[in-house]
């Protein structure tokens, strides 16, 4: 079990914010949004990098069910080419934060670069998934409902293989 922290700054609600899929070769790029109570724990959770794809699938609907707020956005393959995917990266996290079903008061983002959202302010976290729950979560809402946009492409163009690969680059490619 990772050490998560529960928040940075005790009275404010935060939302922690990450992204899948900025390394790929083909899809969307997804971020989440999420506002966690600030006594979430759960054993299983960490930086979705961290644990397994049966792990990450526990993790989706419990993350889902107890969180106060979260959202998942994505933007598209053509407006990644459009503007690049660092900017198509904070594209998805802003529709994600939009997305909320509450603001939040600080936004904990995962990396070491952001475009600021307008009114909220933020602090980004060099592997800040690997040291807030907040951002966690994110990270693995991220993952799993990339993944599931990948698998179901794939029986649209299963030539990809895009249920095994998920876009990313293989030894097969």
């Amino acid at each position: 079990m990772a050490n998560l922290k529960p928040y940075l700054e005790k009275g404010r609600l935060e939302a922690g914010c990450d992204e899948a899929g900025r390394g790929c070769y083909a899809g969307p790029v997804f971020a989440a949004a999420v506002i966690l109570p600030k006594n979430f724990r759960h054993p299983l959770l960490n930086d979705s990098k961290q644990v397994t794809e049966k792990n990450r699938n526990i993790l989706r609907p419990i993350i889902e069910a107890n969180a106060l707020a979260w959202a998942v956005a994505r933007v598209e393959a053509a407006e990644i080419d459009r503007i690049n995917i660092l900017k198509a990266s904070f594209l998805a996290m802003h529709k994600a934060i939009e997305a909320l079903e509450q603001q939040p008061g600080l936004l904990l983002i995962d990396g070491n670069r952001f475009s600021p959202y307008f009114g909220i302010p933020h602090h980004c976290i060099i592997k800040g998934d690997g040291k807030f729950a907040s951002i966690a979560a994110a990270s693995i809402l991220a993952k799993t409902h990339r993944d599931s946009y990948m698998e179901n492409l794939h029986l649209e163009y299963p030539m990809y293989q895009w249920n095994k690969n998920k876009g990313y680059g293989t030894k097969d490619h």
